[in-house]
């Protein structure tokens, strides 16, 4: 009886940023594993969170709370009761992001020009504070002093954190707004680009992503960081897969070589039990939801 009851809070959990790409898969994922999910918004009657209150199970195990992330006070009434905390939400907008092609690869990782060019990069690295702040992109340095914080905070109090370190995120969009990540295959199909640099991309499925997250917190095992990715691909050669899968979107022209020896290991999360979906599964299930959202036409 007693362990039971104990399961049961386990399974009452608070989600930040609830409207967003990551974290409506995330809530998805987590409803349809009988969890009761709180999940934080800043406006309460935004149309913008509808998708939320449709998703299955919802009506009886989600509930929303206004809070914004920069007032401690609106966030505790979120999170009271419950065992665990998906951070899933950043305080800068996507907009602070200039050049989603390039910004959004491992934020807190990735951006560290001082690791070594032939080394694959694990979850020993972390993107250089002040490389971000030279090249003013707040968004890698706001996801980077997040996670560092987290950590000193678990060092001073015990608390127990895991973190998940996505990659460039694709996948089938619940939301109605556009994220910065989904953005950046939108263009790729609509845009037409003359020329674009021919830069490797490392990407991942949303829905792999939110297994990702679940796993690290169901998991006792889990510990530390994961980098979370699936999928190795220059630019060109994925505008050669969307071609042969979708041939009639208005895409890039030319492409042209640059220097990118940027590589990523998740083998530490496949050994938690992770695995990932084919990139055309990820590729179709995008463009599909992205038509049936309108953002084809």
């Amino acid at each position: 009886m007693a362990s039971t009851v104990v399961e049961k809070a386990r399974k009452v959990v608070c989600v930040t940023g609830a409207g967003g790409f990551i974290a409506s898969s995330l809530i998805k994922l987590l409803l349809s594993n009988d969890y009761i999910v709180h999940g934080t918004v800043r406006q309460l009657n935004d149309a913008k969170y509808a998708h939320l209150n449709k998703l299955d199970k919802a009506s009886e195990n989600l509930k929303l709370f206004k809070a914004d992330l920069l007032d401690y006070g609106s966030l505790v009434s979120a999170i009271h009761g419950c065992s665990g905390v998906f951070h899933v939400a950043s305080p800068v907008p996507p907009a602070s992001v200039p050049n989603p092609e390039q910004k959004l690869n491992d934020a807190a990782v990735a951006l560290n020009p001082n690791w070594p060019k032939d080394q694959v990069m694990d979850e020993t690295c972390w993107s250089d504070k002040d490389y971000c702040k030279r090249t003013e992109n707040w968004y890698c340095l706001s996801k980077t002093l997040a996670e560092s914080e987290a950590w000193e905070f678990s060092k001073k109090t015990g608390l127990d954190v895991v973190a998940i370190c996505p990659t460039l995120v694709f996948g089938p969009i619940l939301q109605s707004n556009v994220n910065s990540s989904t953005l950046v295959l939108l263009k790729l199909l609509k845009e037409g680009y003359d020329s674009i640099e021919n830069r490797l991309r490392v990407i991942v499925d949303v829905r792999d992503v939110a297994d990702a997250i679940l796993m690290g917190y169901e998991k006792p095992e889990a510990e530390g960081r994961y980098i979370c990715t699936s999928h190795l691909i220059k630019a060109k050669d994925l505008v050669d897969k969307l071609k042969s899968l979708y041939p009639n979107y208005n895409y890039p022209k030319k492409f042209t070589e640059v220097e990118n020896d940027l590589k990523l290991s998740s083998e530490k999360l496949q050994k938690l039990g992770w695995s990932s979906r084919p990139l055309n599964e990820t590729l179709i299930d995008s463009i599909e939801s992205y038509r049936a959202a309108g953002l084809l036409d």
